[in-house]
This record gives structure tokens, sequence and C-alpha cells, in this order.
């Protein structure tokens, strides 16, 4: 059983970059033709998603966040990492890691971490 566990900082100022880390235990995030990617959902609204790395570290990101958007892997740690830069109150949200089996389709999710943008 895939599990994956996000980890970072609840709290992060206006203009600095937000940073999350998933840790994947139970899978290989070399397995091929799986993608390791980052969901997102502010309060009160729906769920927003903001990109993954694929199983051979090719990325894609959704376009509305691609200039502020980076995900990196560690794969003799079996972790991938987000960075959303300049963030604002607007970045508030409730970020899961996910695997996603191809064409969106996802199949495991993390918990969850809040992460408010706050002063």
């Amino acid at each position: 059983q895939v599990q994956l566990q996000e980890s970072g900082p609840g709290l992060v100022k206006p203009s600095q970059t937000l940073s999350l880390t998933c840790t994947v235990s139970g899978g290989s995030i070399t397995t091929n033709w799986y993608y390791w990617g980052w969901i997102r959902q502010p309060p009160g609204k729906g769920l927003e998603y903001i990109g993954y790395i694929g199983y051979s570290g090719g990325t894609n990101y959704s376009p509305s966040l691609k200039s502020r958007t980076s995900i990196s892997r560690d794969t003799s740690k079996n972790q991938f990492t987000l960075q959303l830069s300049s963030v604002t109150p607007e970045d508030t949200a409730v970020y899961y890691c996910v695997r996603d089996g191809g064409d969106y389709y996802v199949d495991f999710w993390g918990k969850g971490t809040l992460v408010t943008v706050s002063s």
C-alpha cells in the first residue's frame, strides 16, 4: 500500500517561498508510468492541481502557477518537493501530495497539510 506524507512549515510570510516535501513509502517514485503531484484546496474553494514530477523526472505545471512553481525529487530518499515562490494570502490552502496514475487519475493521497500565508 502506497503512503504519502507531507511535511513543511504551516506558516509562510507573503513574498517568501513555500516549500513542502512529500515522503513516499510502499512504492518507488521511479516506478514506470506513475506521476507524483501536488494538489491544493483553499478554504471554501475547490481542488487545484498544481503540478507533478514523473517517474523519469519530467515535470508539468498548471499554467496559472507555472511561473512560480518548481517540483523536484530526491530518489535516494524517495521524496519529492514543491516550491512555490512569491506567495500571497491567496496561496493559503491545504496542500496534498498525491500519486497520479496518468491522465490526472489520482489513486493515493497524503493526509494534507494546511499552509497559511500571513505576516
